[in-house]
């Protein structure tokens, strides 16, 4: 691997680990949250922010995770086919798979973009609690982005394929 690819796949790497903290965060304070609202459900009325704030965490959390899960291809994988596969088959099958991955990511980050905007131009926020919702919305296009990019450069070679079978590396 150059130089190049190396520092490349590090930074992606890095990036994708910052991430993977934040949204253990957002799980950490999805449960915070939830064991303040029952404790003052208790002694007078629970957080009427609590609803709200899961599932904007919920969320958050599945899209902050999903370039490290991809990077470490901790995803679940149906391999029926590919395990039917051998030799040049199996590798086309598995560049195919990056293609697809590869296109479905940078059309789905296109199509968030102006979905962001819009949310960003009317300041939209949520029914009850009142919370702005562009700056969460705001981590979809750098999730899936960033996702997006993981599976186009193991598809042109610049990062290593972590879910590869020996003989799909090279």
């Amino acid at each position: 691997m150059t130089r190049l690819a190396t520092a490349l796949e590090q930074g992606i790497e890095k990036l994708a680990l910052a991430l993977a903290v934040l949204a253990a965060l957002a799980m950490t304070a999805i449960v915070g949250l939830i064991v303040a609202s029952v404790i003052l459900r208790k002694f007078a009325s629970p957080l009427h922010i609590t609803e709200e704030m899961v599932g904007l965490l919920l969320s958050v959390s599945l899209l902050l995770a999903l370039p490290m899960v991809t990077l470490k291809a901790g995803h679940v994988r149906v391999s029926i086919v590919e395990t039917l596969l051998a030799g040049p088959a199996r590798m086309l099958l598995a560049k195919a798979a990056l293609l697809v991955g590869t296109l479905f990511f940078a059309w789905l980050t296109i199509e968030a973009v102006p979905w962001w905007e819009f949310a960003y131009r009317l300041n939209l926020k949520t029914e009850t609690a009142r919370i702005l919702l562009y700056p969460w919305m705001a981590l979809l296009p750098i999730s899936v982005g960033l996702t997006g990019l993981i599976f186009f450069l193991r598809l042109v070679g610049l990062i290593a394929n972590a879910d590869a079978a020996p003989d799909l590396e090279g």
